[in-house]
């Protein structure tokens, strides 16, 4: 006697009459829809009718295999665990190098700059708009002899290095170079990241300062220099995370982000390069914020995203230009300073997320972030979570544990159909830096964080701690205070290399610069002549302030 076999509709259909009905008449839920933290809809229960499309060898492919849906290494963690990268930098070169060899010593895998804002604005240390941000908020590094305190003792060959630069992120990589080559590190060895993307910066971070088109020379400039002879560094890190940090969902995070990525690509092709000698060596930074699924998803949809357009959009034939390598960040904008340690279960939360979705490297913020710069108790405590994530939890043993859930397989699919829409709006504009200057992400991502607000005013999104389970007396904790002493040591500093270094070399590789600027010769050369003339940041900068101007945002209304 033959057996009828029940489909997925039919299923359904008795369930939600036998079980589901009865259980919502007795105890109704608690609200009439549910969402993610980007606003999605999210349905009640996903079956494998929510993703009927869905084919394996087309739409995830095995580990290591096109499109890297589940993820870019075949064996995933099982070889390795991603790179434990701790994000640190405060005060001076010395102060920030003691953290470096703390971290190092606790277990970290890689080091990861903090720079402060006049080094982020190409700044030096005396001039009147770097007056009380000196060391505040990242280490203060002025010229090479700063750098070369602030990796005093690390053996550049033995690590990787990603600094947090961009707008003056050629003249800082150009330091680091110098410091290598001085310590005997040929620049073959080098491994690591530098930021150097300068679309977000006008998008969400607004650290900016040429226009946005020399700008893009600059970037396309490292391209070229790291293919000939730096090969082994990550000449961009493709920056959603201060995207998501100013407001943006995880759809707007995962679009602009790429679209970005895009951008550079064709500047750099357009700029004579073969895409397979540089964008193998373009990498990503996305954030891990709260709605665990949907951060999964945003992962794996940018890793099929990213395949797709390289292979199919720019004809690139190497795998190694298919396959989106990402760091991760955990969500700072999602810390609260109110009962800071609820901090830690946040951060572990998001960790978990990024660890799900594949991530290569990873930075755990620390609980006391709201309230300052950590101490070095709270960042030990934030590597940590991280450790015993990759070896106590059992989560690294397997790749893609989640990949074949209907509900993250259907979040994948509907982040990357948003992607694409974004895309098909930006290329009509003529691309990411037009859309920039007619003020497109600016304007979608400011309309995204003021919804969102409106949703925690009114208790639609709970934040524990800040508007929901609130305590009236909360005992301080302690926290790392950055005092005026950084700005006079460097100040200080500063004067006696002005005093000591040859000052007519000083002139004469700046108006090299100058030259070049003007011209269409690779600017990394004359930068790297200036950095070993002991040439500053401000020096540098200034040089091309004087060719480019300043960009001012023209403010959409």
């Amino acid at each position: 006697m033959s057996k009828t076999v029940a489909t997925p509709s039919s299923a359904c259909a008795d369930w939600e009459r036998d079980t589901l009905a009865p259980a919502l008449e007795k105890a109704p839920e608690r609200r009439a829809s549910f969402t993610t933290v980007s606003g999605r809809e999210v349905e009640r229960l996903y079956t494998p009718e929510a993703v009927p499309d869905l084919d394996y060898a087309r739409d995830l492919g095995d580990p290591g295999v096109f499109p890297y849906t589940r993820g870019i290494h075949a064996t995933g963690y099982r070889g390795k665990p991603w790179t434990m990268r701790q994000f640190a930098g405060f005060g001076t070169p010395e102060e920030t190098n003691q953290r470096y060899r703390e971290l190092l010593a606790a277990g970290g895998t890689g080091l990861s700059v903090a720079f402060d804002l006049p080094t982020l604005m190409g700044r030096d240390p005396d001039h009147e708009l770097s007056l009380g941000e000196v060391g505040k908020c990242g280490v203060n590094v002025t010229s090479l002899a700063d750098m070369e305190r602030l990796f005093d003792r690390i053996d550049l060959s033995a690590i990787t290095t990603s600094m947090t630069i961009n707008s003056p992120a050629a003249m800082i990589f150009a330091m680091y170079l110098v410091v290598a080559e001085k310590t005997g590190v040929d620049w073959q060895q080098l491994s690591g990241t530098i930021q150097n993307d300068i679309l977000k910066e006008y998008i969400a971070q607004k650290e900016y300062i040429y226009p946005p088109r020399p700008s893009m020379r600059l970037i396309t400039d490292v391209f070229a220099f790291c293919t000939k002879h730096v090969p082994r560094w990550n000449t961009i890190s493709v920056s959603g995370y201060h995207i998501r940090e100013a407001g943006a969902t995880a759809a707007q995070e995962l679009a602009f982000t790429l679209r970005d990525g895009i951008e550079y690509v064709q500047w750099g092709v357009d700029a004579g390069l073969e895409v397979d000698d540089f964008a193998p060596r373009i990498s990503f930074f996305f954030n891990a914020h709260n709605d665990f699924f949907e951060e999964i998803a945003k992962y794996r949809a940018a890793r099929r995203i990213w395949a797709h357009v390289m292979r199919d959009r720019f004809g690139a034939k190497q795998e190694r230009s298919w396959k989106l390598r990402f760091h991760t960040q955990t969500a700072g904008v999602s810390l609260t300073a109110q009962q800071p340690y609820n901090n830690v279960v946040r951060t572990t939360i998001q960790a978990l997320a990024a660890v799900l979705g594949g991530t290569q490297s990873l930075h755990t913020n620390s609980l006391d972030e709201a309230l300052a710069l950590p101490t070095a108790e709270a960042a030990t405590l934030a590597l940590r979570t991280q450790q015993v994530i990759a070896h106590e939890s059992g989560v690294a043993n397997v790749v893609d544990p989640l990949g074949g859930s209907y509900f993250v397989e259907k979040l994948t699919c509907e982040l990357e159909a948003d992607a694409y829409r974004h895309f098909d709006t930006i290329d009509r504009m003529g691309g990411m830096v037009a859309a920039v200057e007619q003020g497109y992400p600016q304007r979608e991502i400011a309309e995204s964080a003021y919804r969102f607000q409106q949703a925690v005013e009114r208790k639609d999104e709970i934040i524990v701690g800040l508007n929901e389970f609130a305590m009236e007396d909360q005992a301080p904790i302690s926290t790392l205070y950055i005092d005026e002493q950084a700005a006079e040591v460097q100040g200080q500093r500063l004067r006696e290399l002005r005093a000591s270094r040859d000052q007519a070399a000083v002139h004469r590789a700046l108006d090299a610069l100058r030259r070049a600027a003007v011209g269409h010769d690779n600017l990394m050369y004359p930068i790297v002549d200036a950095v070993r003339a002991y040439a500053t940041i401000g020096e540098t900068c200034d040089a091309l302030r004087e060719v480019w101007g300043e960009y001012e945002e023209e403010p959409n209304v």
